[in-house]
Parts: C-alpha cells; structure tokens; sequence
C-alpha cells in the first residue's frame, strides 16, 4: 500500500513497510522460494522488479524498493482484483498497509482466499494512529486528500470525549479485521512503526508460523 497513508509526517510507517518487505522478501529467497514485490497506487498495483527467484536478483530489487514513493490514496480492492500475475494456487501473499482506507479491502482478501492463497495481513499503525495528541480547535488535514479544500479535510473542536471516542473506535476497528481474518484462516499482525523488525519477525511471525 504506496497511499500517503503510509507516509505519515515522521516516514516511520513507510520505513516499517519497505523493511517488512525487504526482510520477507530475503526470508523467501534464502528458502528457495520465489517472491514479487507489488506496489498499490490508486486502482492498480505494479510488480516492481519482475520473479525473484535468486539472492543476486533480490539485492537488485531492493533499490526499486528504495525508490517506491507514497502518496494519494489506494483501493487495494481494484488494485489486487486488477493484477492476475498475483498469482493462484499455493503461495502467501502479504499485504501491508494500515487499513485506514474506505476501500472495500475484504473483498480483495476473498479473491485471494477464492484463488487458493495464503494470506498474511500486515498492519501498520503509527503512535500518533494509536495515541493523538490533539485538543481544542483545530483543523485537521487527510494526508490522502487532494488539496486544502478536498473535503476529507476537517475543522473540529478536538475534546476528550472525541479522543475516548476515538480510541474505542480504533479498538473495535482492530477486532473487526482480527474476527474478519480468523473466520478466514487469515494471518493478521498489527505492529507500531517504531517497533525494531527482529521482534517483529522473530518473535509475531515466529508465534503464527510464517517464520520457523
């Protein structure tokens, strides 16, 4: 997911993302299995740097990883359904986003389910996602959103009633993706951008099998 999203003001989302890839990716080929990096913008999704199938061609890709750029916004529904090269039958496929998109990403994670795929989904929240520090009068600006007048872009008066509203929202939009993922068979790891990748993949991948 390349959406500005992603790309929140500190780049710790985005950093997470490219390194959860580049270390999933590197896992794969070390095993001898064959990997793709795709990239969601808008409605489509682009495969980066073609079949990876040895370590020479992974380090090659890792400088296309570096180069990706995140901005706007992404329906990771229409951005998966449009690319057949995702593959069918065995195989994982990872999506890593934050989820904070009204696009219908369910219906994406059915189709790959419907195509014989594994699926892992990597959730990435930022501490400012988990824990906003706003209060009084303010304008808020979406990240996603075209200019000052789009009209995602809001003015509030920020209250702690709003914050405790907020933060039971957040936690029942985390439940809804762990009930909707477990009646699937679906992996779900939701990480803070901040947190070091070894725990992420040596300690929650290795507690839900994708790293042994």
């Amino acid at each position: 997911d390349c959406s500005a999203s992603l790309s929140n003001v500190d780049n710790l989302k985005r950093e997470f993302a490219l390194k959860a890839a580049a270390t999933l990716g590197y896992l794969s080929v070390h095993s001898m299995d064959k990997i793709s990096f795709h990239a969601m913008h808008g409605n489509t999704s682009t495969d980066i740097a073609g079949l990876i199938t040895s370590k020479d061609a992974f380090y090659r890709s890792l400088s296309k990883l570096e180069e990706l750029e995140f901005y706007g916004d992404v329906d990771i529904e229409k951005a998966i359904l449009s690319t057949p090269s995702l593959g069918r039958n065995d195989g994982l496929t990872i999506i890593i986003s934050d989820f904070l998109t009204e696009s219908d990403w369910k219906k994406a994670v059915d189709y790959l389910i419907y195509s014989k795929r594994e699926v892992l989904l990597l959730q990435i929240l930022s501490d400012e996602d988990m824990n906003p520090k706003f209060n009084g009068r303010m304008r808020l600006l979406d990240t996603e959103a075209v200019d000052v007048l789009d009209q995602r872009n809001m003015r509030l008066k920020i209250t702690k009633g709003h914050m405790l509203a907020y933060k039971e929202a957040l936690k029942d939009f985390q439940t809804d993706i762990k009930k909707f993922a477990s009646k699937r068979g679906v992996h779900f790891v939701s990480v803070l951008s901040g947190e070091m990748i070894e725990r992420f993949v040596f300690q929650k991948l290795a507690m839900i099998g994708t790293v042994k």
